[in-house]
């Protein structure tokens, strides 16, 4: 991807080879560079896959889905809704953790980088990728879509009993990507402080999420 350099994962990049090699995404590699030039993009390039770098496709449990990455300094480092161990919690970070302690009462942690998660299998993706310095939303409909859509779609076509936890009106839209007779799909309210009190707190999705997959036999997520 020119200057932007990232890494992905040996498995994700062969299951999603045809992706890469599809005219929309060179496009998207253009813009990035070109942007590169100009602005700070978020997050570094080495990380703008770290979603799949930490949860290879045959790992994948559990799909949290975002829609942008955290536009401020040194927020961002590829998983959706983590920050970095030592950077102030982000307000839906926040109320996602104090939902957390109130389903399975694990209690607040000091650090909001949820790596743990990722490396347990809960693929921590935004639809956008990417995002210019200080300008939320700045590269949706670039690209990153299609590709995250496509990454969905996959997942959902050749995983089996995987939990979706769509949060939010946007993530919602992407239900018709996902089998519902193979897949649980768990819906609330966006856990932005604008929205929790409609249905986000008291929706007890780390608890559902645990016992399906030990329905399924598998094992439960340590959050």
């Amino acid at each position: 991807m020119g200057q932007i350099n990232p890494q992905i994962n040996n498995e994700w990049r062969e299951i999603l080879s045809e992706e890469f090699q599809k005219p929309y995404f060179e496009s998207l590699k253009d813009f990035l560079v070109e942007e590169k030039k100009q602005f700070i993009i978020y997050p570094p390039g080495p990380k703008i896959f770290e979603a799949f770098n930490k949860t290879p496709f045959s790992s994948v449990k559990v799909v949290i889905l975002g829609q942008d990455p955290y536009h401020g300094y040194g927020q961002a480092h590829g998983l959706c809704f983590s920050v970095p161990a030592n950077v102030d919690f982000p307000p839906s970070l926040q109320n996602i953790l104090k939902e957390l302690e109130s389903d399975l009462g694990i209690h607040y942690p000091k650090s909001g980088d949820l790596t743990s998660w990722a490396e347990q299998g809960v693929l921590l993706i935004n639809a956008t990728l990417t995002v210019r310095a200080n300008q939320a939303g700045s590269h949706q409909g670039k690209g990153w879509e299609q590709f995250t859509d496509s990454v969905i779609s996959t997942l959902s076509l050749n995983r089996p009993s995987l939990v979706f936890i769509l949060w939010g009106k946007y993530a919602q839209n992407k239900k018709t990507l996902i089998d519902q007779h193979k897949h649980l799909v768990l819906e609330a309210p966006h856990p932005s402080p604008l929205s929790v009190y409609r249905g986000f707190f008291g929706c007890r999705h780390f608890s559902a999420t645990n016992n399906w997959l030990q329905q399924k036999g598998l094992k439960p997520i340590n959050w």
